[in-house]
This record gives C-alpha cells, sequence and structure tokens, in this order.
C-alpha cells in the first residue's frame, strides 16, 4: 500500500481579497480564486494525479475549488465528502471585522495571538444565526485553533485514514486554519512552531504514505519546468 494525500487551500475568497476575519461565513471565491483552483487542477493533471475521493467543508469557497479542481483535472466523477468539520476555525466575533481594523480596535498584539497561537480564543459571538447545515448546536461561538483541530481529528480517524491505509489517494480541499491543524497533527509540530506555519491559497501539499502507514516530509507542488 502506497497512498498520497494532497491539500488544497481553497482559492482566494472574496474577504481574503478585502482583509477580512471569515471563518464560517459562507463567502464566494473571487475570479483570482476561481483561477487558483483551475491552475491547481491543471497542475494534478499534468502530474497524473488521480484520486479516489475528495473531502472538503461546508463552505462554498472550499467547494467550489474543489468541482474547479476536479474538473480541470477530469476527474469530476470522483465522489466529494462534504463535512462540517473540515470548516474554517470559527473567529467569532472577530468575523467580517477587516483585519486591521480589528487592530485598532482591539490592539495589534492581541489580534496576532488570536491569528496565530493554538490556544487562544477570539472574543466569541453572543448568540450564532440559525442554519440548517448546522443542527443540534453545533456551530461554536468561536473558537481556538486547538478547538478546531478537536473537531477535525475525529473525521481524519474516521474518514480520511482508512482510506489511506486501504491505498487510496485522497484530496482535501479546505481552509487556512483547518488545514494547519492536520498538518499540525500529522507532523508532530508543537503548540509554538504551529505559529510559524502558513498554508497559501491554492499552494497543494502532498504527502506519501507508505506501506507501514510512515508518512513523508511536506512537498509543495509546483508546475514542472519545461
Amino acid at each position: 500500500m502506497v497512498a498520497q494525500l494532497v491539500l488544497v487551500r481553497h482559492g482566494e475568497s472574496t474577504a481574503n481579497r478585502d482583509n477580512q476575519f471569515t471563518g464560517w461565513t459562507d463567502v464566494p471565491l473571487t475570479a483570482k480564486g476561481r483561477a487558483q483552483a483551475k491552475k491547481v487542477g491543471q497542475l494534478l493533471a499534468d502530474k497524473a494525479m488521480t484520486f479516489d475521493d475528495v473531502h472538503t467543508s461546508y463552505l462554498q469557497r472550499a467547494i467550489s475549488t474543489a468541482n474547479i479542481i476536479l474538473y480541470e483535472s477530469h476527474q469530476s466523477w470522483v465522489p466529494i465528502h462534504k463535512t462540517w468539520r473540515l470548516n474554517e476555525r470559527h473567529y467569532g466575533a472577530l468575523r467580517g471585522l477587516n483585519k486591521d481594523a480589528a487592530r485598532q480596535k482591539y490592539g495589534v498584539s492581541a489580534v496576532q495571538l488570536w491569528r496565530r497561537s493554538y490556544t487562544a480564543v477570539p472574543p466569541l459571538l453572543d448568540c450564532v444565526t440559525p442554519d440548517r447545515r448546522y443542527p443540534n448546536q453545533i456551530e461554536p461561538l468561536g473558537e481556538s485553533l486547538a478547538m478546531a483541530s478537536d473537531r477535525l481529528l475525529p473525521y481524519w480517524h474516521s474518514t480520511i485514514e482508512p482510506a489511506l491505509r486501504a491505498g487510496r489517494h485522497q484530496l482535501v480541499v479546505a481552509h487556512g486554519s483547518s488545514l494547519r491543524a492536520l498538518i499540525k497533527y500529522l507532523e508532530n509540530i508543537s503548540d509554538e512552531a504551529i505559529d510559524g506555519l502558513e498554508v497559501g491559497n491554492g499552494e497543494p501539499i502532498c504527502y506519501t504514505f507508505n506501506e507501514k502507514f510512515e508518512i513523508s516530509p511536506r512537498q509543495y507542488m509546483q508546475a514542472d519546468v519545461k
């Protein structure tokens, strides 16, 4: 058994463009974001990489990116599994705020801590608006990266890991913070060191698992030089 896992952060969203905290707010891709997703799909096609399953969140910026990637890599038939557990980290009362405005309101050091720390929790919402995607009070009032990891990892253990162990290639299209949490787990990165990890929009990361389920070093995929 040798299986590949490819992680992709969605293409640029309107919130990325406008420098806003997003979290579980459901914003679309920009034209640049769609182009980034198209480039990823073409890159995977050029490298003849195929997948048995795709996993994404309940948020349209990730779903749209996954659909474009599959179309451009000629794999639109591959099953897409959607789960709230892959949603972006919930930024609580920060969501919708311009990041510069948030720094002015709360202070540079506080915002930096909320953005990059593993355990710091942002200001919480007073309540959330009911959404049929998230029954039984699933949507939190805000999350640290550690809290996002806690709700993400059960899906990894129940669904993605068993597929990889069976030799099935897996593509995960998700979000900056949810992918940081997954990479932290896969590479056993310390709580302190995770602060320095950034996952760029539309920049695929590949891991290979061998017969003993040992993981290869992180590989950033790039187009072959011609």
